[in-house]
């Protein structure tokens, strides 16, 4: 996984994010739907971004202290423009072992598939929090991006219910969804790609050759209009019942 890659491309498109980012608003949504409904002494973000699901948790949720942890260090802005008290850190969560005060909430919104080891990340998440504390995370499930893959045969790692399942069985896995979003031509899907920091999978330059191969593929594909599949897949610790 690039690192490196991932802060340049994200970094760039921060101003783009929010208004194209229309399928991760609807699972920070639905991530917060997900929260206990009681006030928390410590909530912690993983990958916050430009704030979509800090603001859902900031609408929605009681606590005392708030921090948001990012990558990226031009998140901060768009952070503290939410809200001046949250706490934010500029920090790969892979390098993240500890932290104090240990919260009473990790929450993560479409981030942590970007980690070189989603379950090794997620399992030292579980550690951090505080005796009957929360984990709750949105992560893409196998068909995420299936028109992408299809075509090109570069996807990042994603992982099918039953795999999540043995991973976590301590956790409760809810059931895959699907999203599937239409544009007018490849080229707007690649645009949208761009404007997500979801081209931050490899860092190569693209040819006329190149662009035209991917409409082409593409326009076999989808006959009728192109789309992009969307799997969005929800995550909390302790299990539901």
């Amino acid at each position: 996984m690039n690192k490196d890659l991932i802060n340049s491309r994200f970094g760039k498109h921060l101003k783009d994010y929010d208004k194209n980012a229309k399928i991760q608003k609807i699972m920070a949504e639905k991530l917060i739907s997900l929260c206990s409904k009681k006030k928390y002494k410590n909530i912690l973000e993983i990958g916050c971004g430009t704030g979509l699901l800090t603001k859902e948790a900031i609408k929605n949720l009681e606590f005392e202290n708030y921090t948001a942890i990012d990558i990226v260090e031009e998140c901060e802005s768009y952070i503290k423009n939410i809200d001046g008290k949250i706490n934010f850190i500029s920090r790969d969560v892979e390098t993240l072992k500890e932290i104090s005060p240990n919260p009473e909430l990790i929450i993560s919104n479409a981030a942590l598939q970007w980690t070189s080891d989603f379950e090794k990340t997620v399992k030292t998440l579980k550690n951090m929090l505080t005796k009957n504390g929360e984990l709750i995370i949105s992560t893409f499930g196998k068909e995420n991006f299936r028109e992408i893959f299809y075509i090109m045969g570069t996807t990042l790692k994603y992982y099918s219910e039953s795999e999540l399942k043995e991973f976590f069985p301590d956790f409760e896995i809810y059931p895959p969804e699907i999203h599937i979003m239409s544009f007018p031509s490849p080229k707007d899907v690649l645009k949208h790609l761009q404007l997500t920091g979801v081209n931050s999978i490899e860092n190569r330059a693209w040819t006329k050759k190149d662009l035209k191969s991917f409409e082409d593929n593409y326009s076999s594909l989808c006959v009728k209009v192109p789309t992009l599949t969307y799997n969005p897949v929800y995550i909390k610790y302790p299990t539901v019942g």
